[in-house]
């Protein structure tokens, strides 16, 4: 099986989108590395710390989409050169450096992992 490199995974995060959110937090993510699609989700983390499913979302069209929804049949897709927006609600997010942990199954790749640091500024 194939394995992508964290690092070069890294590359799909949009440097200093990390913000913090009236709900949680916000961060960017653009596929410049060829189009794709997960058939499943694993929990975004928060400096360590898992947060749950169902309060993850990415948006596609408009249209807020869980982390728990997503299987073969409902995909994260991940189109070329196009963002995505990523939240997760319940979850505050304080000025600071923080590190994100994002994963998610891809067919004939397997969990694909990747974590980034960045700054919130502080208000």
């Amino acid at each position: 099986m194939i394995t992508v490199p964290g690092f070069l995974l890294r590359r799909l995060y949009v440097k200093g989108s990390l913000r913090a959110t009236e709900k949680g937090l916000a961060f960017e993510i653009k596929n410049s590395l060829g189009s794709g699609y997960a058939r499943g989700m694993l929990p975004l983390t928060l400096d360590g710390e898992e947060i749950p499913m169902e309060d993850s979302h990415f948006t596609v069209d408009d249209r807020a989409v869980s982390f728990s929804e997503v299987t073969k049949d409902v995909p994260f897709t991940l189109a070329l050169n196009r963002a995505t927006t990523i939240t997760a609600t319940g979850t505050p997010l304080t000025p600071g450096v923080h590190k994100v942990g994002m994963a998610f199954d891809v067919q004939g790749l397997g969990t694909l992992r990747f974590d980034f640091a960045d700054v919130v500024p502080g208000g």
